[in-house]
This record gives structure tokens, C-alpha cells and sequence, in this order.
């Protein structure tokens, strides 16, 4: 198989495209003003061909901010393209959609992956869409967009999660995720005082939330949103853990970018040497891949920030193009199988 990188900084979708001819899958990146236009455009241009797509940065070797990007596979795949609508009341309503998808391209564990673009209510979509990926084993990537909508097949959805099932007929596929945090010291904590709705942490171990975040750390309630780049919390998940961002501080709560229930164990993390996180996680991709034909990852928008604050991010690009073909987008939240993770990078390899 191939992938395709097409962008165009001025927003120009057959700019984007130049070059892209007989893909067998798409998707498209674009900017709220004209996401409407470019999902209309783009199924004129390439009818029937199936399409997932968001509002939301892109990259290869450099990051797009703006404008519109295409990512595009071809030669070898086959692919379908389908979205669960009601994501914030109920998704399962539609999981036969994924259900039928999943035996049309008669997916399976080692050639298949889902790739998911949603609006938003992404820990119940996972639960939903794992239902239905397990019964075969079959690994996702994916994360959120920005201003609430997504696209499949040249529709516009709200409320939703777009999906692709890509089956790579030329090889294997296999799905990893990287986490450059660790625990800080020995801070345990007990969730309280939660909204899941709202994503509100109240109390940790009884305690209001911000004022626990502010004395281990020492630092002002104006530089809590920007401090959660080097010290987000960390939910324990097994041996696992999902990093938890905050979003901004709400009285004396901490508003956050991930659900937190009551009765949650939570711990502190830490930044720790991202770059030979990044050399680790790379090196395990050319154990299993030594020539891969692709790579498609979702880096969080806070991993930008912060790669971008410390003169990283180029540097970053580079030394994953290096793997092959790379390319992908900043999301709003990162989803690899059934998790909804923050400040990680997940992705999806093809051979």
C-alpha cells in the first residue's frame, strides 16, 4: 500500500489533492469556515470513495494550522467508511453499521484497523465501538476534532463518530501508543466531588482539587492550564495508565479534558525525557516493521504545544519520517482501543 500527503495552506482542496488519483481511502483535515465546502468537494472529486474527515490540524513534516489536508491510502487497501451517529445519548444504536462494515471488508486482528474521527462523549464511543471491534480482535487509532463535527462519505454529522475500517491487503498492521509521563513521587489520590458531564474533578482525597494541584507544586492558579503540559494527572488503568489533562480551573475544582468519576484512583505525573521516549517507541516500530509502507499517528494537541515550546516539534516530524511515510493529525484527545487518553501519541503501522 501507499500514503498519500496533500495540503494547501490557503484552504484550496484541489491543491490539496494534486497528484491523488485512484485512492482507495480518505481523509480530510480542514478548518471550521470551510469544512462544509471541502467534505462537499471532496466526494465531487472522488465519488463513492470511502472518507472520514474533521476540523483539525495536520502534518507530515511540518504542521498545518490552517487550510485543508488530504491523507489519503492506495494500492492495497480495501476500506469502509461509516459513522455512529447520537455519540453523547447512544451510540450503540447504531453499531450494526460497524457490524456489517467489519464482515464487508472481512477484517481481522493482524490486517485491519479502525480509524476514528469524533466530535466529542469519546469514552462512552470507545465502549461502544470496542463491543463490536473485539469479537475479532481488531486494534483502533483515533482521536477528537475540533468544533463538534465530523465527516464520512461527503456527509456532515454532529454529534458523532466517522469510522474507517482499512484492511491492508499487502501485510500486517499494528496499532502502538506513547506516553512521555510517569508518576511523580508517591501522590495517590481518591476522586471526588465529580461531574461527568462537565468533566469536573472536585476534591482529591478530600480536599479541594486546585488547591492540592497548587501546594504540591507550587504554582499559581494562572499557570495551572499551562502547567498540566509538564504535570497532568493520571488515571490507573491495570498496569496502565491514561493521562488526564485540565482544561482550566472552575472555582476550586479543576475542569479537565478527560471523564473523572467519583472513587477514580488518580496519580501526579511528570514529564520525563520525551526524546528517548520518542527514539523508544520508534525503535519497536522497526523491530516489528523493518521497512514499513506507512505510518498514521494522532499527536495531542498539548504534545504540539509542548514539543513547539521547546523547539522540538520539527525535529520530532523528521525523526518519524525517518520510520517511512508518516503522516497525521493533532487531535483533541487520542483513543487507542477502548481508552481515551490525553497528552499521547497513538498510531497505526502499516507493512
Amino acid at each position: 500500500m501507499r500514503q498519500f500527503f496533500g495540503t494547501s495552506r490557503q484552504g484550496h482542496l484541489k491543491e490539496a489533492v494534486q497528484g491523488l488519483s485512484h485512492p482507495q481511502f480518505i481523509m480530510l483535515f480542514s478548518n471550521d469556515g470551510q469544512f462544509e465546502n471541502h467534505v462537499e468537494e471532496l466526494e465531487r472529486l472522488y465519488p463513492g470513495v470511502p472518507s472520514i474527515g474533521c476540523v483539525g490540524m495536520s502534518y507530515d513534516t511540518r504542521v498545518i494550522e490552517k487550510g485543508v489536508s488530504v491523507i489519503a491510502f492506495l494500492d492495497g487497501v480495501t476500506a469502509a467508511a461509516n459513522v455512529l451517529e447520537q455519540a453523547s445519548v447512544m451510540p450503540v444504536r447504531y453499531i450494526r453499521r460497524l457490524e456489517e462494515d467489519i464482515r464487508r471488508v472481512d477484517a481481522s486482528q493482524k490486517d485491519t484497523v479502525c480509524i476514528d474521527l469524533c466530535s466529542g462523549n469519546d469514552a462512552c464511543v470507545l465502549t461502544t465501538i470496542h463491543t463490536a471491534l473485539k469479537q475479532r480482535g481488531i486494534s483502533l487509532v483515533g482521536g477528537t476534532g475540533d468544533a463538534g463535527k465530523v465527516s464520512a462519505n461527503g456527509n456532515v454529522y454532529e454529534d458523532a463518530v466517522a469510522y474507517a475500517l482499512v484492511k491492508n491487503r499487502g501485510g500486517r498492521v499494528k496499532t502502538y501508543k506513547e506516553n512521555i509521563y510517569h508518576q511523580m513521587g508517591d501522590h495517590r489520590f481518591i476522586a471526588s466531588g465529580t461531574d461527568r458531564a462537565r468533566y469536573i474533578l472536585g476534591s482529591l482525597n478530600g480536599q479541594p482539587a486546585k488547591q492540592v494541584y497548587q501546594n504540591i507544586l507550587h504554582v499559581s492558579e494562572q499557570q495551572i492550564p499551562t502547567q498540566t503540559f509538564k504535570n497532568p494527572f493520571g488515571k490507573l488503568n491495570g498496569e496502565d495508565i491514561c493521562i488526564i489533562s485540565i482544561k482550566e480551573v472552575d472555582g476550586n475544582a479543576l475542569a479537565c479534558f478527560r471523564q473523572v468519576n467519583d472513587s477514580d484512583v488518580l496519580v501526579l505525573l511528570e514529564l520525563g525525557d520525551y526524546r528517548a521516549a520518542v527514539k523508544d517507541t520508534i525503535g519497536r516500530i522497526r523491530k516489528d516493521f523493518p521497512r514499513p509502507s506507512a505510518v498514521f499517528s494522532v499527536n495531542c494537541l498539548f504534545r504540539y504545544k509542548l514539543f513547539s515550546e521547546q523547539h522540538y516539534m520539527e525535529e520530532y516530524l523528521n525523526e518519524m519520517k525517518a520510520l517511512g511515510n508518516h503522516a497525521g493529525f493533532v487531535g483533541y484527545g487520542e483513543h487507542y482501543n477502548n481508552r481515551f487518553v490525553n497528552q499521547s501519541m497513538t498510531c497505526a503501522v502499516f507493512e
